[in-house]
């Protein structure tokens, strides 16, 4: 078995059971019935498990509508004056997902085994699942950062060779350790980017990410554009700004173009 190391990006798979019309089961649920089993109370039950009261007993409903027999049932009168029993075609329902599980687990972990080798793999497809609703993502490593009283400065080389540089907080810096060497995510959002038409004159700005290329695409909408500006390294970088920027600057496809951004509008992420 491979040893894992802390940190490592693992691959995680809840088990689960759906039908066209909804969800049938999971993990949650059948906590929630195992919580019914030993409490007797919806109520107890959900807040054992972090449902709301209503959520619950919809989530009951529906598992009592999707099974072949009652898996709860209220229980009235007695010593305690009733209640909510799991039946006893629930508990079967409840030990047959946990063997399941078990063996869900047990699959899931022999594939970690098998790719533990393949750390750099996981890494990148781990990158892509990240949801974020910035429309520049760059993967890269870190090559300096410079420590200030309130801020420090990151510097992060992308695979292409262009470097962005960013402005964190320290108390950010230090919680995703951003020291040299580290593995680094930039984020921009294309609203932030300018575009400048790169003529071969020096700029003289205070924008202190300055990235060159030649525009792949122009995506005029009705008010603003979409320009893709393609880099030397082969990472491309998107810019949204006015038609009448676009038109302005003459902005064309093949066209040799400068993406400028703050080092302040970078958001730096990390993953295991």
């Amino acid at each position: 078995m491979a040893t894992r190391k802390r940190g490592t990006l693992r691959l995680e798979a809840d088990l689960g059971f759906s039908l066209p019309g909804g969800l049938a089961s999971n993990a949650s649920r059948i906590g929630l019935l195992e919580a019914i089993a030993a409490t007797g109370s919806i109520s107890a039950a959900a807040k054992a498990v972090g449902y709301s009261y209503k959520g619950a007993w919809d989530a009951v409903a529906a598992m009592n509508n999707l099974a072949d027999a009652p898996l709860v049932e209220r229980s009235t009168g007695g010593r305690h004056g009733g209640g909510t029993v799991l039946t006893a075609r629930g508990q079967e329902l409840v030990q047959s997902f946990r063997t399941l599980e078990a063996q869900h687990r047990r699959f899931i972990d022999t594939l970690n085994d098998a790719h533990a080798r393949s750390g750099a793999d996981l890494r990148v497809l781990g990158r892509m699942a990240m949801q974020t609703s910035a429309r520049n993502q760059f993967a890269g490593k870190v090559t300096r950062r410079t420590r200030g009283a309130v801020n420090d400065e990151i510097e992060i080389a992308l695979h292409g060779g262009e470097r962005i540089v960013a402005i964190v907080t320290r108390e950010s810096s230090d919680a995703l350790n951003l020291k040299r060497g580290a593995e680094a995510i930039a984020l921009v959002k294309a609203s932030s980017i300018m575009v400048a038409v790169d003529d071969g004159a020096p700029l003289r700005l205070s924008a202190r990410n300055q990235l060159r290329g030649r525009i792949a695409a122009v995506h005029r909408g009705a008010v603003n554009s979409e320009v893709i500006i393609e880099l030397a390294g082969g990472n491309t970088i998107a810019a949204i700004i006015t038609n009448a920027s676009v038109d302005a600057l003459g902005l064309h496809a093949g066209g040799a173009a400068i993406a400028l951004f703050k080092a302040s509008s970078v958001i730096v992420a990390t993953t295991p």
